[in-house]
C-alpha cells in the first residue's frame, strides 16, 4: 500500500500587509508561472524541458510562492551535482542553486529569504556536502542575501553569463 506523503503540499505562511504568501513544493502546474517569472526578472531563460527535469529529481527543493490568489509570485530550484571538493581530490555531492526570482512588486518582503531558508533543509536531505551557487557580480540585492545565509564567495567565473558578465562563485559549508 502506497503512501503520498512524499507528494504532499507543505505550506509555509509569510504575511505582508495586502497579502497572504503562501510557500510550498512547485507541481507540474506551477511550471508555467515559474518560467512567466524567471522570463520576467531574470535574463537567463531555460527551456520547459529543463524545468521538468529539475522537478523530476529534485521537487522537494523546488519551491514556489505564491499569493493568495495562488498566482506564482517567486521560485527556487535546486540539483545535486557530483563535483570534486575544494578541500581534497575526492567528488562530493553539492547542492547546487540553480535559479531564485521573486517578482519585483514583491521583493523586500523575505519572500527570498524563505524560499532560500525553506529549500535548504530540504536539498540538505540530499546528503550534500556543501552549497554552491553563481550569482552576477553586479546583483548586489542577491550577493547580500547570499552573505546573510553566510555562504562566502569562493572565486570569480569570468564571463559566466551570455552577456559576459563575470559571476562569484559562492560556497557554504552543508
Amino acid at each position: 500500500m502506497g503512501t503520498d506523503k512524499d507528494t504532499q503540499t507543505k505550506y509555509f505562511n509569510i504575511f505582508t500587509d495586502n497579502d497572504s504568501i503562501i510557500i510550498r513544493r512547485c507541481t507540474l502546474e506551477d511550471l508555467e508561472g515559474v518560467i512567466e517569472v524567471n522570463e520576467k526578472e531574470l535574463p537567463e531563460d531555460y527551456p520547459y524541458f529543463f524545468y521538468k527535469s529539475i522537478l523530476d529529481n529534485y521537487a522537494d527543493s523546488f519551491l514556489v510562492a505564491c499569493n493568495s490568489s495562488e498566482k506564482v509570485i517567486g521560485y527556487i530550484m535546486w540539483r545535486v551535482e557530483k563535483l570534486p571538493s575544494k578541500y581534497n581530490l575526492e567528488f562530493t555531492n553539492k547542492g547546487h542553486l540553480v535559479s531564485i526570482a521573486v517578482l519585483k512588486n514583491y521583493r523586500r518582503l523575505g519572500i527570498a529569504s524563505a524560499l532560500l531558508n525553506k529549500s535548504m533543509l530540504k536539498v540538505k536531505n540530499h546528503n550534500i556536502d556543501e552549497f554552491v551557487l553563481e550569482v552576477r557580480v553586479s546583483n548586489y540585492l542577491a550577493i547580500s542575501l547570499y552573505k546573510k545565509f553566510k555562504f562566502k564567495t569562493h572565486s570569480i567565473k569570468n564571463k559566466y553569463y551570455r552577456d559576459g558578465e563575470n559571476a562569484y562563485y559562492m560556497t557554504l559549508k552543508a
